[in-house]
């Protein structure tokens, strides 16, 4: 029997945020672990399989190989540029 891992696999919209504990067998990649998840049926609205990805905050390619307690966290696309946002705030403040 193969060994297996444990991770998370995460994913939040403004509405919810969902968290689902995962095990893949041992040199699984980050796309195995989404797909193991399901978490792409809990977001029919998104598309899960060409959102950006992360480990712990960090940016990977779904290539990347998973180890035992890992994060993964499926990244939404930015609305509006933060940078964009701060000048919008800032125009708005000084009026």
């Amino acid at each position: 029997m193969a060994e297996s891992v444990a991770v998370e696999v995460v994913l939040a919209t403004p509405a919810r945020q969902v968290l689902l504990a995962v095990k893949v067998e041992a040199g699984a990649t980050v796309e195995d672990a989404i797909a193991a998840s399901g978490i792409a049926a809990r977001f029919p609205e998104l598309a899960v399989e060409e959102m950006a990805v992360g480990i712990w905050g960090k940016p990977v390619g779904r290539e990347s190989t998973v180890a035992g307690g890992d994060r993964i966290e499926i990244y939404r696309p930015l609305e509006i540029d933060p940078r964009e946002a701060r000048r919008q705030r800032a125009l708005t403040e000084n009026k």
